[in-house]
């Protein structure tokens, strides 16, 4: 079996046995799917062990693609393995990181991954801890009330949106599939689905991409996150965030 979820951030109480009693009939064979913003890897502090070893200790094994929240300068420290097909990171023996670009096969059916997004709480700025007047701007926006600002290596990275390299990964993949796959995970949304949910949403690279993909690809189902909600936006492109659906 196969599950699906949205955004974790380092929450993962979603996934005891009162939400999701499913579980009680789970084995290593079957999969949980989190479409970005695992947040799992953030900062390395015994909390974060703790819920990693809790989840590690279920009975079935956890995907997940990265999305804008996760700590990349961890995550790029972790060695890369093959796993059905594609590039992971093995977090624990069965929670992997599913990486940008790459094709799985899982339990019969075909996964296309494409993690990352843009940020959507910078609007007060991204600072630089070592700039020599990073203290004051840090307590100058605190004290006017603007929270909405990340710190460069700290929580934010520019690494959430993929390198040239991981997109031409990506083409290569899909056109080892001949642009046809069963299932899309990734965390942002194409820019159409995007611009279609809310004025404020805004076009990048990366949503560019994925709506040249969506035009282009043949595939039974797209999962994303991002939005924080849950909701079919049409019946072919799914939003998720605290729901946890069943392929």
């Amino acid at each position: 079996m196969v599950f699906i979820t949205g955004d974790c951030h380092g929450n993962f109480q979603r996934f005891g046995r009162k939400y999701f009693p499913e579980q009680s009939t789970l084995g290593r064979n079957d999969y949980t799917i989190i479409c970005g913003d695992f947040g799992g890897i953030w900062n390395g502090a015994a909390e974060e062990r703790y819920w990693l070893d809790w989840l590690e200790d279920k009975p079935w094994t956890t995907l997940w693609i990265d999305g804008n929240h996760e700590n990349y300068s961890m995550l790029k420290e972790l060695p890369v393995e093959q796993w059905h097909g594609g590039k992971v990171q093995r977090i624990r023996p069965h929670i992997l990181h599913l990486m940008r670009g790459q094709l799985y096969e899982i339990n019969g059916s075909t996964f296309f991954t494409m993690g990352g997004a843009s940020s959507h709480d910078i609007e007060d700025g991204i600072l630089d801890p070592n700039a020599p007047d990073f203290q004051v701007q840090y307590t100058q926006l605190k004290r006017s009330g603007r929270h909405r600002f990340r710190v460069l290596g700290r929580s934010w990275w520019p690494e959430e949106l993929p390198s040239d390299e991981e997109y031409l990964d990506a083409l290569e993949t899909l056109e080892q599939a001949r642009w046809k796959v069963d299932y899309v995970i990734t965390h942002c949304a194409p820019t159409s689905i995007a611009l279609s949910m809310s004025r404020h949403n805004e076009a990048d690279h990366l949503s560019d991409f994925l709506d040249m993909v969506n035009s282009r690809l043949d595939f039974q189902y797209w999962f994303f996150g991002h939005f924080h909600d849950n909701r079919a936006i049409d019946n072919k492109h799914i939003l998720l965030w605290e729901q946890i659906i069943e392929l």
